[in-house]
Order: structure tokens, then C-alpha cells, then sequence
């Protein structure tokens, strides 16, 4: 009597589980790409942006005064 009830059948339920955690998955895979190639975007602006500003600066650099025994500047 005590086991003569039928399991009730819940695929519906495990397949809308996997079907979720799937979507969940892909949408936290595509996040990744995304913010992968927008931060690859910005490190080759910065370094677009760094390059001027590096020839500016060996323009405009001045020759280093010398240092005593000490460690001090004349």
C-alpha cells in the first residue's frame, strides 16, 4: 500500500531547468566577450593616445643633471 503510489513525472520541470541554466550560461558567456573586446577597444585607444604624448615628451626632455659621490645634485 505504502509504495503503490505512481512517481509523478517532472521532465517538464528538469528540462525548463536545463533550458534556463543554458540561457543563463550563454547571456554570462557573451558579458565575458563583450567586456573582453570593449577592454581590447580601450588598451589600443590608450596606446594610440599614449604614442603622441611620448614623442612630445622625448622632444622636450631635458639632459639630466649629474649626481655627486654623495647622491646629491650639483
Amino acid at each position: 500500500m505504502f509504495f503503490q503510489e505512481v512517481t509523478p513525472d517532472t521532465s517538464g520541470y528538469m528540462i525548463a531547468g536545463y533550458a534556463s541554466a543554458f540561457i543563463i550560461l550563454a547571456i554570462y558567456v557573451a558579458s565575458i566577450y563583450l567586456r573582453q573586446r570593449n577592454l581590447n577597444q580601450d588598451m589600443e585607444m590608450l596606446a594610440e593616445m599614449e604614442k603622441p604624448a611620448l614623442a612630445e615628451a622625448k622632444s622636450k626632455k631635458k639632459p639630466a643633471k649629474p649626481v655627486t659621490k654623495k647622491g646629491r645634485k650639483k
